[in-house]
């Protein structure tokens, strides 16, 4: 595996991965500090998501895009696809949204079990590789590089939400 050079010393690329989710998802935490559950569901005008979304997305997306393409089982709860599901919207949900605090305790439990599952796995390549137009993502490692993109675009998105929501 390859060696990313970290101050005086050295880090495998598999550490480094997971030292970034670990980053990425202690800044979206950080990003809903103190949140209420309804600053969580304001929907500003013009947009179709809200913080709630944001949160259950972002989970159920590293989820299936990495353990998921890995063959190991999933703990996305059955009713988060119709929530949090690329396309989906708080405006069509029928029946209630999971609470902000089970959110929360998802988010901060998942990246550990990611790691603990996949941390060896990286270079391995999925069954099915996963296309988005312009990108090809062949192995687990490829997956779970692309999720940290994914995340940082949905933590911009929930800093965005919140300002428009409590003002």
């Amino acid at each position: 595996m390859t060696e990313v050079k970290i101050g005086k010393g050295y880090k495998d690329m598999a550490e480094s991965l997971f030292d970034l989710l670990d980053f990425a998802r202690s800044a979206t935490l950080k990003a809903v500090e103190g949140i209420s559950e309804s600053t969580a569901d304001v929907v500003p005008e013009g947009l179709s998501n809200n913080i709630r979304w944001n949160l259950g997305h972002i989970f159920s997306s590293l989820e299936h895009l990495t353990l998921g393409f890995a063959g190991e089982p999933v703990q996305t709860p059955e009713e988060f696809r119709k929530f949090f599901g690329s396309g989906t919207k708080p405006a069509e949900w029928v029946g209630e949204a999971p609470r902000l605090e089970e959110l929360f305790k998802l988010l901060s439990e998942q990246p550990k079990r990611i790691r603990q599952k996949l941390e060896s796995r990286l270079n391995e390549e999925v069954a099915t590789p996963f296309a988005i137009p312009g990108l090809t993502l062949k192995t687990i490692g490829e997956l779970l590089a692309f999720t940290l993109y994914h995340e940082g675009i949905h933590v911009q998105n929930i800093k965005n939400l919140r300002k428009l929501s409590e003002r």
